[in-house]
């Protein structure tokens, strides 16, 4: 699949680049697409959450009751589960981890079956490589107006890390820049406007291979 190359002013460089068919060509895979996002978002959930049970609470340890002759079940703490205010039974316990494993071949299928659906929407812009001289929220801004991707969803994806492009990017709502190697089905899909560094096509077909 060729696509044109922009320069950041929005214009024709008068080259174009072919985006890998085994990446952006593929009949896409929904249900890899669906455990890549479902893994994703299980990811964020810290684990965290926690409730008190019988022995983590305040309360007298006497037992509140005799054992036998009341006519109703025996009961030895008042900070049981059973009566209001006690220990929760069962309940869930911090550090639990939430992270599903998946396969790299499914993850790279699910990947590739989110770029192929966003090429086939015409949703993919290839630049070349820039960069800025200092992290400026105005510049990138500029960049997005160019490429007709300032009132989307914009997702760059650079062949490595650049600490300016990233700062320059970070204060704008619906702008996100990722390394090549880092990227996720989740942010993919998320994007309205992919937009596709030249060297990152490179970078991205290695890491398929």
């Amino acid at each position: 699949m060729k696509i044109d190359v922009l320069n950041i002013e929005g214009k024709a460089t008068g080259r174009s680049v072919d985006l890998p068919d085994e990446i952006f060509g593929i009949e896409p895979n929904n249900h890899a697409v669906y455990l890549a996002v479902k893994a994703y978002h299980a990811a964020q959930r810290q684990g965290t959450h926690k409730a008190k049970e019988k022995g983590e609470i305040t309360g007298s340890t006497r037992k509140i009751k005799r054992q036998k002759g009341t006519g109703t079940a025996r009961a030895g703490s008042i900070k049981s589960g059973l009566f209001r205010g006690g220990g929760r039974m069962f309940g869930p316990r911090a550090d639990r981890n939430y992270n599903l494993k998946l396969n790299k071949k499914v993850k790279q299928l699910a990947k590739a079956s989110a770029l192929s659906t966003k090429a086939s929407a015409g949703s993919i812009i290839v630049v070349e490589d820039f960069t800025f001289d200092n992290p400026k929220t105005s510049n990138y801004v500029g960049v997005l107006n160019k490429l007709s991707s300032a009132d989307k969803k914009s997702l760059l994806i650079l062949n490595d890390y650049d600490n300016n492009l990233l700062l320059s990017s970070r204060n704008i709502k619906k702008a996100s820049v990722v390394n090549a190697k880092d990227l996720n089905t989740f942010q993919i899909l998320n994007a309205q406007s992919i937009i596709l560094s030249e060297s990152a096509i490179e970078k991205m077909q290695a890491s398929f291979a």
